[in-house]
């Protein structure tokens, strides 16, 4: 037999990288020498999944091994139920049980404990991403729903994960809309409710101010450095549970926050305010990346006829403001969405400057195939103005996208002498005015650019727009305004509810 040291070390590596891509348990492999040890736990304890059992034990499980680690995904599994409750009218039966409640709060109690005594480090990031669901959540109504982790490295697992999802859907369940493998009617308010419901809504604590209390006795965590709130967690958190989360992770410099639209226009009137105070408590020197997405499914707004659920969600200027402000100081910002540009810009004030600021993609429901071209200039236009007082601004990027529909805006700065590129792509053509041509030529002078050229793309997509996931991966942004496993979600559970396979 020849030593495992007898090899050239390329050979060593590529059996080891054989080894790390196999997708089977590699825990066995640690002992075959000192060198596979090192390797192999680098690798395994670099992305921790934790489940509620396991939280309490996490601090021992990593105890050698916690420099490793880099990303963990806590999830946390709410209790299975059956079709009794997939869509129940009882009110006894809304919101999280008791035992659900206990979860979440000893989840985090475990969790912050074991994670406080962790060393923050400037070379080091840590990334909390968390998951709130039930498993019975896909065996209902909603059988294209996947949990998966924020992994670039899996998507091969997600996609066999669809692959199965797929397979599970092609027979029948008319009981809940779903015949050979298509989706024949949309559930009612109900059955999405059930999915929708909000965290520690009743409970355990008897107002805001004792659960604010409870938050605040958990002890910081310095080491963490970001947090991913993805949309496959329908269940919402309340605003104000998270700006008392976040308070809790003094290191934090990134924040994606993926949540979902309200169904009822009166409730998004209240989340509103409490989204307000939420990004009035993110200004914040430390913070650098605030990336948000608000989705929306364009087929849930009719289950709400009688609620006063629009079809569309209107942004809000309080909340367009509160995020405008929030990036000041800011490195990334791109909001989906949850604010519109004409908003954001419309909220700036005089005084106001963005010293960090490279990258800054919004949404605007100005652009549209003609309509309000003048309002849709005067956005352009107070862009342009704003990118005035962004000394650092690389790139800006405007859209809009939903079925049938998607188009970009994009100005990228100047290089090396070069001139500033100005694209415009889309399913329809957009006619950028003088007026609006001579701003961000003022603009692109300001970062000593040479003038500007301008690119125009008219994508011939509008039929294979089937949503808002369709549109961003035909737009090509220049940066993810959503994780990549949200965006492969949201195009696969298209593709799976209308019987689509690829």
């Amino acid at each position: 037999m020849i030593s495992w040291h007898c090899f050239p070390a390329e050979i060593r590596l590529t059996v080891l990288e054989v080894l790390l891509q196999d997708g089977c348990s590699l825990a066995a492999f640690a002992t075959v020498s000192r060198e596979w040890q090192t390797i192999i736990e680098r690798h395994n304890f670099s992305q921790i999944k934790l489940t509620s059992s396991r939280v309490a034990d996490f601090g021992s499980m990593v105890h050698r091994n916690r420099s490793l680690v880099r990303y963990i995904w806590l999830c946390l599994e709410f209790q299975e139920y059956d079709c009794t409750e997939c869509e129940s009218e009882d009110p006894e039966s809304w919101g999280p049980s008791n035992a659900e409640n206990s979860l979440i709060t000893t989840a985090f109690q475990d969790l912050f404990s074991t994670l406080s005594i962790w060393e923050a480090e400037s070379s080091r990031t840590l990334l909390l991403d968390i998951s709130v669901y039930s498993p019975s959540d896909s065996e209902h109504w909603f059988k294209y729903l996947t949990f998966e982790p924020d992994d670039i490295a899996s998507d091969m697992c997600g996609r066999d994960q669809h692959a199965e999802q797929s397979m599970l859907v092609k027979a029948s369940d008319h009981h809940h809309g779903w015949i050979a493998g298509s989706r024949n009617s949309i559930p009612n308010n109900y059955a999405i409710d059930k999915v929708f419901e909000e965290i520690m809504c009743e409970g355990p604590f008897d107002d805001e101010e004792q659960e604010g209390q409870w938050w605040q006795q958990l002890p910081l965590v310095p080491a963490v450095t970001g947090v991913l709130l993805r949309q496959q967690t329908r269940r919402r958190w309340k605003p104000a549970a998270l700006a008392h989360m976040f308070a809790r992770l003094p290191g934090l410099q990134e924040i994606h926050y993926e949540p979902w639209r309200e169904w009822d226009d009166i409730q998004q009137q209240w989340t509103d305010k409490s989204l307000r105070l939420l990004f009035e408590s993110l200004s914040s020197d430390r913070l650098r990346r605030l990336v948000l997405f608000e989705n929306f499914d364009q087929m849930y707004p009719a289950s709400y006829r009688h609620n006063g659920c629009g079809p569309m969600r209107i942004p809000s200027s309080c909340v367009s403001r509160a995020v405008a402000n929030a990036s000041l100081t800011l490195e990334h910002l791109s909001a989906s969405f949850i604010v519109d540009a004409s908003l954001f810009f419309d909220a700036g004030e005089l005084s106001w400057k963005w010293p960090n600021l490279t990258w800054l993609a919004l949404t605007s429901r100005l652009l549209v195939p003609q309509e309000r071209p003048t309002e849709l200039d005067d956005m352009l236009r107070a862009a342009a103005a704003a990118a005035m007082k962004m000394p650092n601004l690389e790139t800006m990027e405007i859209w809009n996208g939903e079925k049938g529909l998607a188009m970009l805006f994009k100005y990228q700065r100047a290089e090396r002498g070069q001139p500033a590129v100005i694209t415009w792509r889309g399913t329809w053509k957009l006619t950028l005015r003088p007026l609006v041509i001579q701003a961000w030529d003022s603009v692109a002078l300001r970062h000593r650019g040479q003038g500007h050229v301008i690119v125009k793309e008219l994508l011939d997509a509008g039929d294979c727009v089937k949503s808002h996931g369709d549109a961003i991966r035909h737009l090509k942004l220049s940066r993810p305004v959503i994780r990549p496993v949200s965006l492969r979600q949201i195009q696969m559970e298209n593709i799976i509810r209308e019987g689509v396979q690829s």
